[in-house]
């Protein structure tokens, strides 16, 4: 891989983890609710799980869905019920005082497998692969996964930052109520392209 490409692919993979979706929206609300030691876990999970989806997809998942194409369809069913449940989740999330005794984030399995019914993930594993390792070579494939590790740290860390700083405004109940409940609903508007595609 050129010096070029490779910066592309740098700009391209940043811009698309960093901008909002549900895997960033999700960190927030719970960087805000259980604070930043306790997701990372979740943190992980995407920086991890996403770019390991991404090499999956890149040698050879994708001729599977091909191979069946109700396939699509199952997983747009998956994709839209598991974000109305982790929506419901973060909007009934526990006020400040019971959050940290019995609420509970992510963990990294979960995080990691939530990718794969990630609508903005599918769509962003898909483009990369498409664009920067066409060929399906194993080493152009590893390198988009690499590039993939290495700017997530930064996405996840930053979203997760930013609702851990927000902790400070949502103290009390009716804060962290409706800042979840703003949350669940931004959640939803993610699913606006996949239910109605040619609104996006």
């Amino acid at each position: 891989m050129t010096l070029n490409l490779l910066t592309a692919l740098f700009a391209f993979a940043f811009v698309t983890v960093i901008t909002p979706g549900p895997n960033n929206l999700m960190l927030m609300a719970s960087g805000a609710n259980f604070g930043f030691r306790r997701t990372i876990p979740h943190m992980l999970g995407i920086g991890l799980g996403f770019p390991s989806m991404v090499l999956l997809v890149g040698v050879g998942v994708m001729q599977l869905f091909d191979a069946w194409p109700p396939s699509y369809t199952i997983l747009k069913v998956l994709s839209v019920a598991y974000l109305l449940y982790l929506a419901w989740k973060i909007a009934n999330a526990a006020p400040p005082g019971r959050t940290e005794a019995t609420g509970r984030p992510l963990t990294f399995l979960q995080s990691a497998a939530f990718q794969w019914v990630n609508p903005k993930a599918w769509s962003m594993a898909l483009s990369a692969i498409t664009l920067y390792a066409a060929s399906r070579d194993l080493a152009a494939v590893l390198w988009v996964s690499g590039v993939y590790v290495c700017v997530s740290v930064a996405s996840t860390t930053s979203w997760t930052v930013l609702g851990q700083q927000m902790r400070r405004v949502l103290k009390s109940p009716a804060r962290l109520r409706a800042f979840n409940w703003v949350m669940a609903i931004l959640l939803l508007a993610t699913l606006i392209p996949v239910l109605w595609p040619g609104t996006a």
